[in-house]
C-alpha cells in the first residue's frame, strides 16, 4: 500500500458506540498524557486490552474498537462473543467478524471497564507488514466521546483533558463547529479545483494517512483535474480501493489555506455499497492533521486547530509508484573486526585487529522488503521493476539498514532524484535505475 494511504475503515453493518461509560481518570487527576508513535501520518498508541499490552491506531473515522492482529503466542480473553457482518470501503461483499462486550481498556492512566470490541477474522486484514511495526487494532469514538483530546503531532503526545481549562493558550486556536453523526466528526470546508469552488462536508478521519479524499458521488459536482493518474489507494473491510490522484488548487479551513493539495478520488465502485451520511463528500486525513495541534471536543461539537512547524510543507506523494511490505526475513553475514585491550603499566593498549585471526563473522536475521504493487506508468514500472521483487539495496546501501518508513521516504522524495536499486528476482540479482518526477 502506498505510504500515505494505508487503510480507511468504516463499519456500516454495526454501530455500537452509544450509551457506554467513557474512559475514567485516576482520582483527582484532571488530565492524562500519552506518548504515541507517528507512522505515515497515523497515530499509534499503547494500550492494554484485558491486561494484554497492544498497539492500536487512533481513528476518528470509526465508531468501533477493532482487534485484528496479535503477536505470535499472545492470547487475550474475550467475553460475550457473537457473530456479525462488516462492510466498508472496497469492491467486495461484507466480511464476517465477532463482537465481544464487557472488556477492560487501559490507556495512559485512563480506564474503561465495559468496552465492546469487534474482532476481524480475516488474517489478511492486517497492515503491520505495510507499516513495518506491529499494530493490533483500532480504537475509535470511545476514546473521544466523553473527554477533550489534544493531539500534538510535533511532540508526539496526546493529552486527554477533563475540561478545556487545562488546554494551554486555547485563545490562540481557531475553533470550528463539528457535526457528530454516527459517533464520527464532520466538518464543512471550501475546496477549489478546476476553477470550481465548492463547500463540501468531509469526515475528519485520523485513520486515513492521506490529506484529502473526495468522493465522486451524484451530489458532488467537483470535477477531477485533468492532470491525474490511476492509483491504488488502500484496503478497506470490503476489499481493495482504487481511484485517481490529482492536485486541487485550494483547501480552506476558515483562516487556514492550503494550496496545491494532493487529493485522492476513490472510484464509485469502492463507495457505492456504503451507507454514507447525508451529503458527505469525502474525508480529511492525517497529512492535514499533522500540520496542526488538534483539540477534539465531541461533547460540545467543537474542533480547535493551531498550526505547527509543518503547516507550510509541500504535499508529497509516492513518486516512485512502488508499494512495499515486510516479507519475512533473511540471514545476513557480516564481518566483525575484533577490538580488544590489555592493561599495561602505562595505561591501556587497544588492539584494533588487522590479521585474519582478528576477524569474525556474525549471522543475523534481517527483514525482507517485497514489492507488492507498482503503479502503472510510474518511473519504477518503466524501469522494469516487477511485483514480487525483493529490495536488496537502495542507492548502494543495504535495504536491511533502513526501517520501512525510511525506505518509503526515499521513494517519495524530491523530483529528478535518481534511485538505484538492487533487487532479487527468482534468485537472480538485478540492477534497476530510474529518476523520480512529478506526475501532477
Amino acid at each position: 500500500m502506498t505510504i500515505f494511504r494505508i487503510l480507511f475503515f468504516i463499519i456500516t453493518a454495526i454501530n455500537h458506540c452509544v450509551a457506554q461509560e467513557g474512559f475514567i481518570f485516576a482520582e483527582s487527576e484532571k488530565k492524562a498524557t500519552i506518548k504515541f508513535e507517528l507512522q505515515k501520518n497515523l497515530v499509534l498508541i499503547p494500550l492494554e486490552l484485558n491486561g494484554v499490552s497492544m498497539r492500536f491506531l487512533l481513528d476518528t473515522g470509526v465508531a468501533e474498537t477493532i482487534l485484528f492482529s496479535l503477536a505470535e503466542k499472545t492470547e487475550v480473553m474475550l467475553q460475550n462473543v457473537e457473530k456479525i457482518k462488516m462492510r466498508g470501503l472496497g469492491d467486495q461483499e461484507a466480511v464476517e467478524g465477532l463482537k465481544s462486550s464487557g472488556n477492560v481498556l487501559k490507556i495512559g492512566g485512563l480506564i474503561k471497564s465495559n468496552e465492546d470490541v469487534i474482532v476481524v477474522l480475516d488474517e489478511s486484514f492486517n497492515f503491520s507488514s505495510s507499516l513495518g511495526i506491529e499494530v493490533n487494532g483500532i480504537i475509535g469514538c470511545s476514546f473521544f466521546e466523553n473527554n477533550i483530546v489534544e493531539i500534538n503531532f510535533i511532540k508526539k503526545k496526546i493529552v486527554v483533558h477533563k475540561n478545556l481549562y487545562t488546554v494551554k493558550r486555547l485563545n490562540k486556536y481557531q475553533d470550528f463547529e463539528l457535526k457528530i453523526e454516527g459517533q464520527k466528526p464532520y466538518l464543512q470546508v471550501d475546496v477549489t479545483a478546476n476553477n470550481q469552488k465548492k463547500n463540501i462536508k468531509l469526515l475528519l478521519d485520523t485513520g486515513n494517512s492521506d490529506g484529502l479524499w473526495i468522493f465522486r458521488t451524484r451530489d458532488n459536482k467537483l470535477k477531477i483535474p485533468e492532470r491525474n493518474f490511476d492509483d491504488f489507494l488502500g484496503r478497506g473491510f470490503s476489499g481493495d480501493i482504487f481511484g485517481k490522484r490529482a492536485t486541487i488548487s485550494n483547501l480552506n479551513l476558515k483562516n487556514f489555506e492550503f494550496n496545491k493539495v494532493v487529493c485522492a478520488f476513490p472510484d464509485t465502485l469502492s463507495v457505492q455499497k456504503m451507507n454514507l451520511v447525508s451529503d458527505r463528500s469525502g474525508s480529511i486525513g492525517g497529512e492535514i492533521f499533522s500540520r496542526f495541534r488538534v483539540v477534539f471536543d465531541y461533547a460540545k461539537n467543537k474542533l480547535y486547530l493551531k498550526k505547527n512547524s509543518r503547516f507550510s510543507a509541500h504535499f508529497p506523494y509516492n513518486k516512485s509508484g512502488i508499494e512495499l511490505q515486510h516479507a519475512g526475513s533473511r540471514v545476513i553475514k557480516e564481518e566483525i573486526a575484533l577490538r580488544g585491550f590489555e592493561r599495561t603499566d602505562g595505561g591501556v593498549r587497544i588492539n584494533f585487529g588487522g590479521d585474519d585471526k582478528d576477524i569474525k563473522f556474525k549471522f543475523e536475521l534481517k527483514p525482507n522488503f517485497e514489492v507488492v504493487s507498482i503503479r502503472k506508468g510510474s518511473p519504477s514500472e518503466n524501469s522494469g521493476l516487477k511485483v514480487g521483487d525483493l529490495i536488496i539495496s537502495i542507492n548502494g546501501v543495504s535495504s536491511y539498514r533502513y526501517k520501512l518508513q525510511q525506505i518509503n521516504d526515499i521513494l517519495r522524495t524530491e523530483d529528478d532524484k535518481t534511485i538505484k536499486l538492487e533487487v532479487e528476482r527468482n534468485g537472480v540479482i538485478i540492477k534497476i535505475q530510474f529518476k523520480l518526477f512529478d506526475e501532477l
